[in-house]
């Protein structure tokens, strides 16, 4: 346990001058472990082990692809049938892997939009910053990282609004796209949605990487369902003593490869026809 609270103390050092740009710094305090931890977990893989993602009997996937199908132009789940693909990244902003990502994107030359956890972006605004001054799309994640299944409309509002705010007083702006924690939402809440301007978003492509696995999984699990169109679900965040490293390693070998195929990397609000902003 202590070498692990170690590890994690050394990685946000680490982290904590970023570049952008070259000349610009964008400074990231992480006092303790505790700072990469919210109320509720930050990947997919930890949803049977916490209350606040249990999916309520008689809920089913068909839930979900019906909201779809009634709510076509706010729930969107991938883009049209074009060459273009969108690579999107949850759960951040994380000292120990976004900056790693950031990285990769800034060297590939590839902007890709990043749906933020607003408890992580009120630690670490730097990173946030970092994101929007090197053309990235932000979106809004929640604050705690709940599964909205079972929180009311009030609850709902509240992690939606609170993180929006956040977001606009580091970056400038107030985002339009909205990504439910493991997809999961109701339909009242979609209506709100709706009814408000925003945009939900989830994905068609599911590298699985909040499982911890290699770079040649998260490789193999992207290319094989990645097509016109395209919504990636990665992750640039994560709880403690989660790795991402297999998504930092296979990120620039997905950038090739669908390159190769002629692929176009765009950003969410390009990919979907959506506004940036509110």
């Amino acid at each position: 346990m202590l070498i692990q609270l170690k590890k994690v103390l050394v990685c946000c050092m680490t982290a904590s001058l970023v570049m952008a740009g070259g000349t610009q710094l964008y400074p990231v305090k992480a006092d303790t472990a505790r700072d990469l931890e919210l109320r509720g977990p930050t990947s997919q893989g930890n949803q049977a082990d916490n209350k606040d993602t249990f999916i309520p009997a008689g809920t089913t996937s068909a839930d979900l692809g019906e909201l779809r199908r009634k709510y076509s132009e706010t729930f969107i789940f991938r883009g049209p049938e074009v060459k273009q693909i969108a690579l999107t990244f949850d759960d951040g902003p994380d000292p120990r892997f976004t900056p790693q990502i950031l990285d990769v994107l800034h060297r590939k030359g590839v902007k890709a939009t990043f749906f933020v956890v607003g408890a992580r972006a009120k630690k670490f605004p730097g990173l946030l910053r970092r994101m929007s001054h090197e053309g990235h799309l932000i979106g809004n994640h929640s604050y705690s990282h709940p599964n909205f299944r079972n929180r009311s409309i009030k609850q709902f509002q509240s992690e939606i609004l609170r993180t929006e705010k956040i977001i606009q007083n580091v970056v400038g702006y107030r985002p339009q796209l909205i990504r439910p924690p493991y997809g999961e939402i109701k339909e009242e809440q979609v209506q709100w949605a709706k009814k408000n301007g925003y945009t939900l978003v989830n994905w068609n492509v599911d590298s699985q990487d909040w499982k911890g696995i290699d770079e040649k999984k998260v490789f193999s699990n992207v290319m094989s369902t990645a097509g016109p169109g395209s919504i990636i679900l990665q992750h640039s965040g994560g709880g403690v003593g989660s790795d991402l490293t297999g998504t930092i390693q296979a990120l620039p070998k997905i950038i090739d490869a669908l390159q190769a195929q002629g692929y176009q990397f765009v950003d969410l609000s390009e990919l979907l026809h959506t506004t940036k902003y509110r």
